[in-house]
């Protein structure tokens, strides 16, 4: 039986596809061949698009598809004070470094942070406009300010004690969230790649390398995640999706969740979890043992970054597996990620992208009628 409030039986990480025009606008406007707001004119025909296509394959709720994006994070996070992108970070051998010469971009924070301007709520009004169903803002998570930098990457003279730096930090996500709230909005996703880059070996090792402690990291950004929820309105579901990198069909990280199960199920005050379990990178669904009543599990058991559509049946029995260690009512199904987490996309068409959002909503309502 569907929900009247989310997370949804049928969900989706919200990225999706940019349609052939968007990208020729993006890329006139970066050349200086047209304006800001012509963009913009181009973003919202796109925008009221890809919503009607969402209503059309069954989703009850609905995303702008981050059309107005580069990046999922950076055109966010660079719009507080005091951050800035200052270089880049090296990819796995798995990036599409070797063809493209891709690497994630590195932010730095220069000075200190401020919420200086709300950054999401004209983009949310927009949205809500264009749909009865339910819209959902995807937002990075705060620990992608401080992660792939650690302390190297956060000036010294304007946060000489990190305490301070993080505290600031959730003040500006408080700041922004609430004024989401204060516009209409009800659901919010954070985009988390931290957290499941602390199950990959290789990624726990190379914080320790800089200095940071990857057993203490989860406990550190779930109470940096709280101190941004805090005060959160009883009416506002925030879900949190854990990412292991999304770039052209590639991914970044891998391995199970269990080094950070406990911390992630029990200390991070969040009412959803977006979990990435298309293939074997992710682990099984044992960690799901810590799930505590009261919370939901968003399985993302249908790949963004292959074009083979999963069967009915296949997901079906994947769920019926993961209820095995947390109840079946919470549980729910989407795509592992989004389908467009930049700009570039993954490596399949947008015929499959919507035959597989609609085999989420099928799907959805096979396991839960």
């Amino acid at each position: 039986m569907q929900r009247t409030r989310p997370p949804f039986r049928c969900d989706h990480v919200g990225s999706l596809l940019r349609p052939a025009n968007l990208m020729r606008a993006r890329a006139e406007h970066a050349r200086g061949g047209i304006d800001a707001d012509a963009l913009r004119a181009v973003e919202d025909e796109a925008i009221t698009d890809v919503v009607k296509k969402q209503e059309n394959v069954g989703l009850p709720c609905v995303t702008d598809g981050e059309f107005r994006r580069a990046y999922f994070h950076l055109d966010f996070l660079q719009q507080l004070d005091g951050v800035s992108v200052t270089g880049d970070i090296s990819a796995n051998a798995n990036a599409k470094s070797s063809d493209d010469g891709f690497t994630p971009p590195k932010l730095s924070v220069t000075g200190k942070l401020a919420h200086a301007r709300n950054i999401q709520v004209t983009d949310y009004e927009y949205l809500a406009a264009q749909s009865r169903a339910m819209p959902k803002v995807s937002i990075p998570s705060p620990t992608m300010v401080h992660f792939r930098g650690g302390r190297a990457a956060i000036d010294i003279e304007a946060y000489p004690e990190l305490d301070a730096f993080f505290e600031d930090l959730a003040q500006c996500y408080r700041d922004e969230i609430a004024a989401l709230h204060g516009a209409g909005c009800r659901y919010i996703q954070l985009d988390d790649t931290n957290l499941a880059y602390l199950c990959d070996p290789d990624m726990r090792a190379a914080a320790a390398e800089r200095g940071d402690d990857p057993n203490e990291l989860p406990h550190r950004y779930a109470e940096l995640i709280n101190a941004a929820l805090e005060g959160k309105p009883d009416d506002l579901t925030v879900g949190v999706h854990l990412c292991r990198g999304n770039y052209r069909s590639t991914w970044f990280a891998q391995g199970s969740y269990e080094p950070v199960a406990d911390v992630l199920f029990n200390e991070l005050n969040v009412d959803a979890y977006f979990l990435e379990y298309d293939d074997e990178r992710s682990g099984d669904f044992a960690p799901l043992r810590f799930v505590p009543k009261g919370k939901d599990v968003v399985l993302g058991l249908v790949s963004s970054k292959l074009e083979a559509l999963e069967t009915r049946d296949e997901l079906a029995k994947r769920i019926d597996e993961a209820a095995q260690y947390v109840p079946l009512e919470q549980l729910c199904l989407s795509p592992q990620c989004g389908f467009s987490s930049t700009a570039e996309g993954n490596e399949i068409t947008e015929d499959v992208q919507w035959a597989k959002l609609e085999r989420v909503v099928e799907t959805a309502e096979q396991v839960w009628k």
